[in-house]
């Protein structure tokens, strides 16, 4: 929504400050096709040479999280701590039993309560593979935590390419008008012999691609990389949540301790109350007696 209502201020308060000045849009309307062919055709051509298939396909599928916002909300969080709560009370009443939830969670009864949870693979295989570890007796809190914090730094990095492919068309934008405006001057020096009212709105045509260049870039691509960043950045804390509940685990704490130094941990924004949260794990111990 506030990215929608971003949009249209941009738009509003440029355009509609143009005419307030007295601004006519004749020359920019009669310029725009063939400036934005030559600006947003360079700058997608240059953003596939800089990227492959698979980073152009997340950078695509990135921009809703500029009107969508983080992936993860408030009830996700509550879910993701009942998860590892069923997960961990299971670890410690039947550790067999719980082999077979995280060698196939795509079958398992206690994933499958948490659907969204279950098709983020990067979350679902951090909490399976942390937990088989600890059956292989890899249960160093210290050590599992360096291996914890090294992985999620390279999911980072890497959730972080949409933000630095779109900041890099941002960045080229300028420079790209730059060049429409050069070829004006060029078309218009070819013109020369021309009366001043022609002239006059060649150079105009020539001076829309800086415009546009400089437009597009601090109006709309750049501050989508921002918001794009942000919305990893936010939600980044989903998977760090996962790390200081397992870490805790680890240290064999009880397994509600566990939960609320998790809970103690997740951003105040999303982090559902103490009561919620215990009233919906006394659900699950409802249910499992």
């Amino acid at each position: 929504m506030f990215g929608i209502i971003g949009i249209v201020v941009v738009f509003v308060m440029v355009f509609g400050g143009y005419v307030a000045a007295g601004g006519k849009f004749g020359i920019i309307l009669h310029a725009l096709p063939f400036e934005m062919t030559m600006i947003g055709g360079a700058a997608v051509g240059a953003f596939l040479i800089a990227n492959d298939g698979a980073g152009i396909k997340q950078t695509l599928r990135d921009l809703g999280k500029v009107f969508k916002g983080p992936s993860w909300k408030p009830a996700d969080y509550r879910d993701l701590l009942c998860l590892l709560f069923e997960l961990i009370r299971l670890s410690r009443q039947n550790p067999v039993a719980l082999e077979e939830h995280i060698e196939a969670p795509n079958d398992s009864e206690i994933f499958g309560r948490y659907p969204k949870v279950l098709k983020d693979h990067e979350a679902v295989d951090l909490i399976c593979d942390t937990l088989r570890s600890m059956t292989l007796s890899y249960d160093d809190p210290l050590q599992v935590e360096e291996v914890l914090d090294k992985r999620m730094e390279a999911h980072f990095h890497h959730a972080l390419h949409s933000s630095h492919a779109l900041q890099t068309v941002a960045d080229g934008l300028p420079a790209l008008g730059i060049v429409a405006a050069v070829l004006g001057v060029i078309k218009t020096m070819a013109a020369i012999d021309q009366p001043p009212e022609v002239l006059g709105g060649l150079i105009g045509g020539a001076l829309v691609g800086t415009f546009l260049g400089v437009f597009l870039a601090y109006g709309f691509v750049g501050p989508f990389a921002a918001r794009v960043r942000a919305a990893v950045e936010e939600d980044s804390h989903f998977y760090k949540l996962i790390r200081e509940v397992l870490i805790a685990n680890l240290h064999n704490h009880p397994a509600n301790m566990c939960i609320e130094v998790g809970r103690q941990n997740t951003p105040h924004h999303v982090r559902p109350t103490y009561g919620d949260l215990e009233e919906a794990m006394r659900n699950l111990k409802r249910e499992a007696a």
